[in-house]
């Protein structure tokens, strides 16, 4: 127990990092895990499960503070990064935060690490980062112009990882994430991606507005899977496999109108769509190759897309509000 490691995870009120601290919470190679959080992006009931357990402890904090960074990171092996602002929308609206918050605040936590000689930082990076690169299925070496201020912010980090790599040696892992859903993942937030708020929508009995024609396509990404990139990227001892950039996804490819599908059949209701503008920014279709996570971190996603959202739908049924 005292030879596990000491890990951090930022933005662990939120939605992925909330599950990925349940997780290492039950691992025995973990001796503490640390939750920094500003409760901005986050909700402390995604957490209250964990008050009181031995290995647990919170601090309501932002990480886009420095000096606090340098102090909450000392005598820690590891960080996973999972705080920012996440959202195309919310970055069209509002580029200043989102780039204060993704870049900056990430600087700041790769500073930190520097400073008190932290092992590793693992980063939550995104699809976004493809932008207009048709290429499909999505290889980690091509990638195209961003699309939105956050997709910029997303592939900067990336490339201020490598850079603190060559300078100071840090190793870090960037974790590619595809359109991750899951328990926890809040619809009634204003930026709320689009599976919790079609599950919403089903379940109130009301119709789901997809924005375009309904063919835009995504390797949906169900959470464990998620998770369960950033358990190995935190415990490889595979030097190969270190300051590298992954695809995090299924390998899959699911429209939005097939989705409408799948939660007409979960639901046993016969609910359609509406359909309203394309959102600026997004891209059309996004399907990751998955090689390069299987051959050196030997990930493989555990739950598919549908299993995910079954999952999940009952998830809802069982934990909104009425």
């Amino acid at each position: 127990m005292n030879n596990g490691k000491k890990i951090i995870v930022t933005g662990g009120a939120g939605f992925i990092g909330s599950n990925l601290v349940q997780a290492l919470l039950e691992d025995d190679r973990v001796q503490s895990v640390r939750v920094i959080d500003d409760l901005s992006n986050g909700y402390k009931s995604n957490i209250a499960e964990f008050d009181g357990h031995a290995k647990f402890e919170f601090f309501h904090d932002d990480i886009c503070n420095y000096n606090r960074m340098i102090e909450l990171t000392e005598d820690f092996d590891a960080i996973s990064h999972q705080a920012a602002l996440g959202s195309v929308p919310r970055s069209i609206e509002n580029p200043m935060l989102t780039t204060k918050v993704n870049i900056d605040g990430t600087v700041n936590i790769l500073h930190a690490a520097v400073k008190n000689n932290v092992e590793r930082v693992i980063l939550a990076c995104s699809s976004s980062t493809y932008g207009d690169s048709p290429e499909l299925p999505k290889k980690e070496e091509v990638i195209g112009n961003p699309l939105s201020p956050y997709a910029i912010t997303k592939f900067a980090i990336e490339q201020y990882a490598a850079v603190f790599k060559k300078t100071y040696d840090l190793n870090y892992i960037g974790l590619r994430y595809f359109n991750v859903f899951g328990p926890k993942q809040n619809p009634n937030n204003p930026y709320a991606a689009v599976i919790p708020i079609f599950c919403k929508a089903f379940i109130d009995g009301i119709s789901p507005t997809i924005n375009g024609d309904g063919f835009t396509s995504r390797d949906f990404t169900f959470v464990d899977n998620a998770v369960e990139a950033n358990i190995l990227a935190l415990f490889s001892e595979d030097e190969k496999a270190l300051n590298e950039i992954y695809n995090v996804a299924c390998g899959e490819q699911t429209s939005l109108n097939e989705m409408v599908d799948y939660l007409q059949t979960i639901s046993n209701q016969n609910i359609s769509a509406s359909y309203g503008p394309e959102r600026k920014g997004d891209v059309k279709h996004s399907k990751a190759n998955i090689s390069k996570i299987r051959t050196l971190l030997d990930y493989e996603p555990k739950i598919t897309f549908e299993q995910g959202l079954k999952s999940v739908y009952h998830w809802y049924e069982k934990n909104l509000e009425p």
